[in-house]
């Protein structure tokens, strides 16, 4: 096994987050296809947790977040739809470390937590990008990674979504990483359509993190198409930290980063537009207008 710890670590202290180099400590491994980096979620979890806390991470994969929560002293369970994910994270946890936290590792599915009310510190979740990567081959239909059509992977997922709201304390906050694609040489911002279910099911927008994406299996495969049709390689993923509001706060302070603040933004613009065209049919009426 590696080092424990890191020689070299820093916090981040902007919001584009670069990591050239994957973290090698401990028992993180690259060879779990669509898993983070450890630097993504020992940031997250330095900066919105404490010691003793409890961290969710609903979609655990090859276990990064789990691994980080035993390194830094927080208890910690996951949940992982594939059986080979939960395998994985088992075995990787189970090290050495003088510590006074458990870190729990269940087969489960993050529409269906089991998992009480407002209990939970601190949510790390980074779910498929739909179905860029298959993680269980299409055979699991629960699995969010088989299903192709983008707003029945955003209903699901949204699904996932609502849950993390429940379980997780008010107040507290929850990270998602999610990444766009491409279809017919045009781009997907999918990434902002998983905004927009965020803030639909409750969540207020304290952070947009750009991550840099470094020697993605993609890139090679991907770059004469690129050039010849003229599009750009997305190196690029969306790290959003939301805060789950207490009940009955005052959010006027805070409502544009809230669900509630889009569509009254939403609303003028409506209320422009129709203005616009009243005043044109009025013009035309008067005979300015030909």
């Amino acid at each position: 096994m590696n080092k424990l710890q890191p020689d070299d670590f820093a916090q981040e202290k902007t919001t584009v987050w670069d990591f050239p180099v994957r973290g090698a400590w401990a028992t993180h491994k690259p060879d779990y296809r669509g898993n983070f980096a450890p630097q993504i979620p020992r940031n997250v979890i330095l900066n919105y947790s404490n010691e003793g806390d409890w961290v969710l991470d609903p979609m655990i994969g090859s276990g990064t977040t789990l691994i980080e929560a035993r390194l830094l002293n927080r208890n910690a369970i996951g949940f992982d739809i594939n059986q080979n994910a939960v395998n994985i994270t088992s075995e990787r946890i189970c090290f050495e470390f003088k510590g006074n936290t458990k870190q729990v590792v269940k087969l489960g599915n993050a529409q269906n937590l089991s998992i009480k009310d407002d209990s939970i510190d601190l949510i790390i979740a980074h779910p498929p990008y739909a179905n860029i990567v298959k993680y269980s081959d299409g055979k699991n239909p629960d699995d969010l990674s088989s299903i192709s059509s983008i707003p029945k992977f955003l209903d699901a997922l949204e699904i996932a979504i609502k849950e993390m709201y429940r379980v997780l304390k008010p107040g507290r906050y929850c990270a998602i990483l999610i990444g766009d694609t491409r279809k017919g040489q045009h781009y997907i911002p999918l990434s902002h359509f998983v905004l927009q279910r965020c803030l639909q099911s409750g969540f207020a927008l304290k952070e947009e993190v750009i991550k840099t994406q470094h020697n993605t299996t993609h890139a090679p495969r991907w770059s004469a198409s690129a050039k010849h049709y003229k599009f750009y390689l997305i190196m690029h993923e969306h790290l959003f930290i939301f805060r789950k509001p207490a009940q009955g706060e005052n959010l006027s302070r805070i409502q544009y980063s809230t669900w509630k603040g889009i569509q009254k933004v939403q609303a003028a613009e409506i209320e422009e537009e129709w203005k616009g065209l009243l005043d044109w049919e009025n013009k035309k009426l008067k005979g300015k207008i030909k």
